[in-house]
């Protein structure tokens, strides 16, 4: 077997050495479709007949859930995958269960939040300052709304900018597809969030044939530039696509039919859509491999469990803010006379 990535883990955290086999797990992700294929594992190592394309992950037994990272599936920008290979209830990067992931995220909020509020003290309203776009695509129901309420509705509001993509209205569409999407780029100091995005323009398109072959390519070569004037502005632009199965999607419908406070959520349309499943995996497939760049690479989370999605797009963030480091800015006054001024007017 020739796995495409390994990355090992200490057992310990800061250990870095006496690493053993035996210490070790190996997580195997193998494309939906190859159950056929044999894979064995042992802790002394794994054998694979019939090699497929598969990711070997190695973490400790030991690691506690605080020290790991959910990562998804990084596409590199010369990835020539399928994304229906890649299992959507896998959990790269993290071994714990749910109860515990969800305590994960709760701690690593306030992280994000204080993060978030320096980036906003020390670059809004700067000329050149720095900024991060999160963009979420993702099928009806893969959880784009629990990514808004449960990671970027942890920071304040004031900082973070969210718009949801619908249809283009009337007057939109007298303009270029990235007209609208300009509009909403985020200012300096500030985390934009894209509830859908551009991305429509070259996945329903596609799908729905409402743009030819030629006009989808030209997208893709117009989609990389924009990205890449965002990213020479300062702007750290994160792309998440939320990796749903279609089994679990038609759960999460059925739920929303079933449940009359969900019904509202529900709309005719998303059965003709599901109806075209494999047609946006393909459209998924080749917008992945067209725009996942060195500068605005994609990730692609499992979303069928909602809580790993949460906590990998969170993971996302974090990186994206710690990268950047914003730091609180110094006073721009003389701190000492204004405590005795302040002190002043309590006597």
């Amino acid at each position: 077997m020739r796995p495409s990535s390994i990355r090992t883990v200490p057992s310990k955290a800061g250990e870095a050495t006496g690493w053993t086999w035996a210490s070790m797990r190996a997580v195997i992700v193998m494309p939906r479709h190859s159950a056929d294929r044999s894979v064995e594992s042992s802790a002394r190592g794994t054998r694979c007949e019939r090699p497929a394309r598969v990711s070997l992950h190695l973490m400790s037994k030991k690691t506690a859930p605080a020290d790991q990272k959910p990562r998804g599936f990084p596409i590199a920008s010369d990835w020539t995958g399928d994304v229906t290979e890649l299992d959507p209830r896998a959990t790269p990067g993290f071994t714990a269960k749910k109860a515990q992931g969800k305590k994960v995220l709760a701690a690593r909020n306030e992280l994000l939040s204080e993060l978030q509020e320096r980036l906003y003290a020390q670059h809004h309203g700067q000329d050149g300052g720095r900024s991060v776009l999160l963009i979420v695509q993702g099928m009806d129901t893969s959880g784009k709304g629990g990514i808004m309420r449960h990671v970027v509705g942890a920071v304040d509001p004031q900082g973070v900018d969210i718009t949801a993509f619908k249809a283009p209205t009337r007057a939109e569409k007298r303009h270029d597809f990235l007209w609208r999407i300009r509009r909403h780029a985020p200012a300096s100091g500030m985390i934009g969030v894209f509830d859908r995005s551009q991305y429509e323009d070259v996945l329903i398109h596609r799908v729905r044939g409402w743009a030819d072959a030629q006009e989808i390519r030209r997208r893709y070569t117009a989609i990389n530039a924009f990205e890449r004037e965002l990213t020479e502005a300062g702007t750290v632009v994160v792309k998440v696509m939320l990796h749903l199965s279609r089994a679990e999607q038609g759960e999460r419908l059925k739920e929303r039919l079933e449940r009359p406070d969900k019904q509202w959520k529900f709309a005719p349309g998303d059965v003709d859509e599901r109806a075209r499943w494999e047609e946006y995996m393909e459209a998924y497939t080749r917008a992945l491999r067209a725009t996942s760049t060195v500068g605005s690479p994609w990730t692609v989370v499992p979303a069928d469990r909602k809580w790993y999605a949460r906590l990998t797009v969170q993971q996302l963030l974090l990186d994206a803010l710690r990268g950047i480091d914003p730091q609180w800015p110094p006073a721009d006054f003389d701190v000492t006379e204004q405590i005795e001024r302040l002190a002043e007017t309590t006597r």
